[in-house]
Formats: structure tokens, C-alpha cells, sequence
């Protein structure tokens, strides 16, 4: 199933008739010796779109793009870009890889400047393109900074303004957002709908499926093929599945019951910390079977929600169909945990600070964690929380407050605390030069597992990671999503109590990172307590409870239902003939934070609805923008977040 959709763009000079077609893709293949990782693929985009190439990890997106970038040649196929060769075509292509390397001891400028004399840009252009793509991204004022003192969201800005600085007719984007916070995130896609509408053809890879969701068209690809493509809304409307959102005071139970039921009309269920999102193929029997399920088995009744499916359950269903989902292993467990333990407070901290010279990177942040719960800490580049989390753990000192770590109040380093906690960092560096088995001999050494517990622990991670077969593989050979995953082994291999996780699905694929996240919460239900921080506010669905920091401190904390319902306000969903120039005309009018593009649709955040909404209507009417429609939708995490972070430094 193949879906064309022609998108005119109001800036473009196309505009006055059907845009041409800016690249053909026709039987392409690519093999590496007997692999073949890319196997016979045809889509085609058009002038000043923006299409989403999806898929999990060895989906063969990245070979796709290192063809269309002209750095690799095709095995066998055709590949035009606005009628050239992918290769004669370089110099009009834009290329932002996942490993894109700016130089960190160069400042911005510098930077901008040798990508500059790389593509042969004079002098006058380049001073008028940096001014443009500077400000678009915020950066004029840091030009003199070296980029090692950026946060990762700048460094990212900073890599996109080095691909634009010679104006390519094309851009491909392969993953360009992995590791860059909730409010970056959005304003990176926000420039980059504002090229889209002014002509530029964008080509983007992303994990991220809600980022997805602002694509003109989507290719889901797996197994080296593409087997759907169509808008976001034709990807969801033709998986003929509904979403219930399910609250209720016993999750797990629920859970397990709606998981094993062999009713057919109930195709998949999710935990997302105090719900559960149950697909289901017929939405009103759906509600009426699970509720019954329930009252079978004496559990409570529940409060339920009618949703939309998400791109995220088109993606895992169809690759649940193909039979690609990783199989779960249980946990081989060797310890026993006391009953009363989980009501336990394992991570304490009142009044924590830190400073570094005159900065003072954490000021006065509370936290309480009990045993068996998921606790998610969440906050924008440089918030703080990575400082925190060294803070709690006993790898950095605290400047003041107090600390309680798995009961231990003073000496959080001592050997014995060290057996009970599990950390993986945000820059988790397993040793490149030695091969998967070798890492995970070392760590399970590390963490003082029993040498006759090591085998059957290492088989566990191997098995989860999906790398049966390839032990002697040297790590640095793995791509980054499978480095997360053997890096997340082997920090729980010695079963601990406590365990840490600073931002451990970077990068992953949905599939792996709904893995880990079923991983992440078995280990809650057998009573460990975690700590968790993530850029992806999706998935911090799953954390029962959360704190949002800014700048150091704690701005807000609670459930994810109850930060979501606290927002004031309400979130707008509006329609329009003319997406872009509606956002800008918008934005002069309101903070540029309230409004968001998202694909077909603008987002905007209203303080006072009831006022601002015949306002709204009015400005853009004035402005002949034909609104086609007008509702007000829930808040999601990510629009609270940004909501909250922006509020508190406004």
C-alpha cells in the first residue's frame, strides 16, 4: 500500500502549480558481502516536503541515507536527486549524520566557517546565511563560545546550521535529535517546518515517533524494505485499531489479566505509569470486555478514556506482525526481597545543593523514593539533573543538604552500598576495544556477582539484546542502540536495590525502548526502586511519579495525570489552509512557545481560552487563513513540560 500526497507549499515558488519532484528512489539495494540491508525500496518526494523514514534499529535507514547523501554507492537501483545522480548531486544536499562531528575546540563561528569553505560558500553568502540560521536557532549570541561548552541541544542547532550554511535544495537528517531536550526538540522542528514551507525538501530519520507525527508523509521501514507509506493520519487510520486509556488503583494486576485474555478484540497492552493503553479492534465491546475482565477477577472498576492510536502503536503492531518484536526474558533472580521493604524510602534527599565556583548547578532539591517505585527525573540540557543523580549516588558531593541512600547516611561510597546500586550513565562507556563477552565478564566482576551466578547472568543480557551468536563481536562495532542495551545489562546483572538510569533509551529504536521500559518495570515490581531521566516524555509515561527541574531547582512534581491536569489553560488543535504562514502570524501575537506545528495541525497553548480563542479566529481571518477546524485536545507530557520550563524562566 502506497499512498502519493501532494503538498503545495504558500513560500515556495512552485506554489503556482504541482511541485516537481525532488527525489526519486526506484529498486534500490545495498549489500555489505552476504547482508543485504537494503532490498529493493521505490518512494519518491516532492519539492519543499518533509518525509519520515521509520523503522528499528538494522532497518536500513542509515544506508539509505549514506546513498541519498552520495557518500555510498548503491548495489544495484536508481537514485535522483532533482534529476542528478545521488553523488553529482552533493552540492545541493544537506547531510546531518548520527555521528555529524563538530569541532569542540572551535567556537560556533569557526565552525560555521570551515563547513563554509568545505562547500565553497563566498564569503558574502556565508555572513548573510550565518545571520539567518543563527538567529533562527538561537545562537547569535553565543557565536564566540567554543562548541565543547555547549549543551547537546546547541551542539545540534549548531550541526544543522552547518549543513544549511550552503543552502541545499535538499536536507537529510538521520536521527538529528537523539540526545536534545523537550524544548529544543521542538524548536529544532519548528525550523525545520519553517525550511519546508519555504522550499527545501527534508528527508529525516528519527526514533522518535511523536517527532514523526509533524512529517507530510511517513515510510515505515523494516527488514530492509518499505512496507507502508502514507500521511501520519493514513498510517493510523489503516491499522483499524482503537486506544482505551485504562486508570485504575491496581495497575499490575490489571496488566497481567488484559495481557493474557484470549479475547481477540484486545490486540495490545502497555503500562505507562498509571495507566495502561489497551488497542483494542472494536472501541465500545473493547470497553465493554475489559471491564468485565475486571469484574471477573474481583478487581475495581475502572475510569476509561477514548484516544487515538498513536504512531507508536502503528509502528510496534506492524512489526508485531511480521513477528519482529524482541522476545522478553525473564530476569534469572537469585535474592529474595522482604515484603515490607517496599514501603521503604530508599532515595532521600532535602535541601540538596551543589556548586561549581561561583555556579550553583543544584539549589535546595527534595526527593523521596520508596522501593519498588519508578521515580522520573526530567528538565532540559543543563538543568541539573545528571549533577543530581552524581549527588544521590555518592559519585559527586554534595555542597549541602542531606542524603539517605538505601538507609546508608554516611558514607555512601562505602563497598557494601556499592553491591546494592546499579548505574548507567548518560555516557555509559563500555569498552570499545573488547569484544560484548569480554564487557560483560568485567562488570559482572565489577559489581561482585557470584562466579557461579556470572554465566547464566551474561546468557540473560545476551538473550535480551538479541546478540545470540556474535559474543565475540568487538563492542565499539555495535551501533548506538545496541550499546545502550548491552550497557543496561550489565548495570543490573547483581540484582541491585537501587538503580539509576540517566537517560538509558538515547537513540533507541520503540521496540528496543519498549523492551527496556518492560525491563525497567519488572525490576520495579520485584521492589527495586529507580531512578530514571529521559528527553523523551512519552516514555516518562511510564514513571509513577516525576519532577520537573529548571535551572536547578524543582518547578513541579506529581504523577503524570496530575502534572498533565494541572496546566492552565488549554491546548488547541487548529487546522488550516496554510500551516506555516498561520504559525508565523501567530507567533508575533503570542509567545512563540504556545505555538507548534504539528504536520497538518497547529498546536496552541491559551492561557484564557474563553477570551483568546475569537482573538485567535479573528487574527487569522484578518489574515485570509481559512481555519477548518477548531477543538480543544488534552495536554500531553511534552506540552506540559515545555509549558512548565518556559513559565518558570519567563
Amino acid at each position: 500500500m502506497q499512498q502519493q500526497r501532494t503538498v503545495v507549499t504558500p513560500n515556495s515558488p512552485q506554489s503556482s502549480s504541482l511541485p516537481t519532484t525532488a527525489i526519486k528512489v526506484h529498486g534500490l539495494h545495498k549489500h555489505y558481502g552476504n547482508l543485504a540491508a537494503v532490498r529493493g525500496i521505490d518512494f519518491s518526494v516532492k519539492k519543499g516536503e518533509m518525509f519520515g523514514l521509520i523503522g528499528p534499529d538494522g532497518a536500513g535507514k542509515t544506508s539509505t541515507f549514506h546513498i541519498l547523501g552520495g557518500v555510498m554507492e548503491a548495489t544495484a537501483g536508481d537514485v535522483q536527486i532533482f534529476n542528478q545522480p545521488a553523488r553529482d548531486a552533493r552540492l545541493i544536499t544537506g547531510y546531518l549524520t548520527q555521528q555529524f562531528s563538530l569541532y569542540l575546540d572551535l567556537s560556533i563561528d569557526e565552525n560555521l566557517r570551515y563547513a563554509a569553505g568545505l562547500r565553497q560558500v563566498a564569503d558574502d553568502l556565508l555572513e548573510k546565511r550565518r545571520n539567518k540560521y543563527l538567529k533562527l536557532m538561537n545562537l547569535e549570541r553565543f557565536s564566540d563560545r567554543l562548541v565543547g561548552q555547549l549543551s547537546g541541544g546547541m551542539k545540534q542547532k549548531l550541526a544543522l546550521c552547518c549543513a544549511l550554511v550552503s543552502q541545499p535544495e535538499v536536507l537529510l537528517l538521520d536521527e538529528p535529535t537523539t540526545g536534545v531536550d523537550p524544548v529544543s526538540r521542538r524548536e529544532f522542528w519548528d525550523v525545520l517546518a519553517q525550511l519546508s514551507a519555504e522550499g527545501m525538501t527534508i528527508v529525516v530519520a528519527t526514533p522518535y515517533l511523536d517527532e514523526a507525527e509533524r512529517c507530510h508523509r511517513v515510510a515505515l521501514m523494516y527488514g530492509g524494505q518499505i512496507h507502508e507509506i502514507g500521511t501520519p493520519a493514513d498510517l493510523r487510520a489503516n491499522l483499524g485499531l482503537h486506544r482505551l486509556e485504562v486508570r485504575t488503583a491496581n495497575l499490575q494486576a490489571t496488566e497481567e489479566i488484559l495481557s493474557q485474555t484470549t479475547q481477540t478484540n484486545i490486540v495490545d497492552v502497555q503500562s505507562f505509569g498509571d495507566r495502561l493503553d489497551v488497542l483494542v479492534k472494536d472501541i465500545n465491546s473493547g470497553e465493554i470486555q475489559v471491564r468485565e475482565l475486571l469484574q471477573q477477577h474481583q478487581l475495581p472498576s475502572p475510569s476509561i478514556e477514548h484516544g487515538e492510536p498513536t504512531l507508536e502503536n502503528v509502528f510496534v503492531t506492524r512489526l508485531r506482525q511480521q513477528g519482529s518484536v524482541p522476545q522478553f526474558f525473564p530476569f534469572p533472580r537469585f535474592r529474595k526481597r522482604g515484603q515490607g521493604e517496599t514501603k521503604k524510602v530508599a532515595i532521600y534527599a532535602h535541601n540538596l545543593s551543589r556548586i561549581f565556583g561561583k555556579f550553583q548547578a543544584v539549589k535546595d532539591v527534595n526527593v523521596e523514593i520508596r522501593y519498588g517505585e519508578i521515580f522520573g527525573l526530567l528538565g532540559a540540557n543543563g538543568a541539573g539533573k545528571t549533577t543530581t543523580i552524581k549527588m544521590l549516588c555518592g559519585l559527586l558531593e554534595a555542597s549541602g543538604g542531606e542524603i539517605s541512600l538505601g538507609g546508608e547516611t554516611g558514607n555512601l561510597r562505602s563497598a557494601d552500598l556499592r553491591r546494592r546500586i546499579g548505574y548507567m550513565s548518560q555516557k555509559f562507556t563500555l569498552y570499545d576495544d573488547l569484544t560484548i563477552l569480554q564487557n560483560l565478564e568485567f562488570y559482572s566482576g565489577v559489581y561482585g556477582v557470584p562466579r557461579k551466578l556470572r554465566r547464566e547472568k551474561i546468557d540473560w543480557v545476551i538473550a535480551t539484546c538479541g546478540l545470540e551468536g556474535q559474543t565475540n563481536m568487538i563492542t565499539g562495532q555495535l551501533p548506538g542502540g545496541w550499546k545502550q542495551r548491552v550497557a543496561f545489562g550489565a548495570c543490573v546483572m547483581h540484582e541491585p536495590d537501587i538503580l539509576f538510569l540517566d537517560e538509558p533509551t538515547s537513540g533507541v529504536d520503540p521496540l528496543a525502548r519498549r523492551q527496556f521500559w518492560k525491563l525497567i518495570n519488572d525490576f520495579a515490581h520485584n521492589g527495586t526502586a529507580i531512578l530514571v531521566t529521559t528527553h523523551y516524555l512519552e516514555e516518562a509515561e511510564q514513571c509513577n511519579r516525576m519532577s520537573f527541574m529548571v535551572a536547578g531547582e524543582t518547578v513541579a512534581e506529581g504523577s503524570p495525570s496530575s502534572v498533565k491536569a494541572s496546566q492552565p489553560g488549554q491546548l488547541i488543535e487548529i487546522i488550516v489552509n496554510q500551516n506555516q504562514v498561520a504559525s508565523n502570524i501567530l507567533k508575533e501575537h503570542f509567545e512563540s512557545w504556545r505555538v507548534s506545528i504539528f504536520a497538518d495541525s497547529l498546536h496552541v497553548v491559551l492561557d484564557h481560552p474563553e477570551q483568546e480563542i475569537n482573538q485567535l479566529t479573528q487574527l487569522l481571518e484578518a489574515n485570509q487563513i481559512t481555519i477548518n477546524s477548531l477543538r480543544p485536545i488534552p495536554f500531553s507530557l511534552e506540552d506540559a513540560f515545555i509549558g512548565i520550563v518556559q513559565r518558570s524562566q519567563g
